[in-house]
């Protein structure tokens, strides 16, 4: 396994891993955590984002991440659990 598809791995496991939080505060510090993560994760894919403004949680291991500069990319696991990150018109 490469350098780049074990980064990808490490950083896809923490930001399907995070639990739901009961109260607010947890929520909001988990998102900042989830858009960070999936920031990282579009940056090593060489894409285009600047900074991962919002992301929605479209499923157990798939998100639909808006960046700052308007790009949006959905990023999920694949059935092989590779990390797949595909822009979105």
């Amino acid at each position: 396994m490469t350098t780049l598809r074990r980064s990808l791995a490490l950083l896809a496991a923490t930001v399907i891993s995070h639990p739901s939080a009961p109260l607010a505060a947890e929520d909001a510090a988990s998102e900042v955590t989830v858009a960070k993560d999936l920031t990282a994760v579009i940056a090593l894919q060489g894409l285009p984002c600047g900074q991962v403004l919002s992301a929605t949680q479209q499923g157990e291991d798939d998100y639909v991440a808006s960046c700052q500069d308007g790009n949006r990319y959905r990023v999920f696991v694949n059935a092989e659990g590779r990390v797949v990150v595909e822009k979105l018109d």
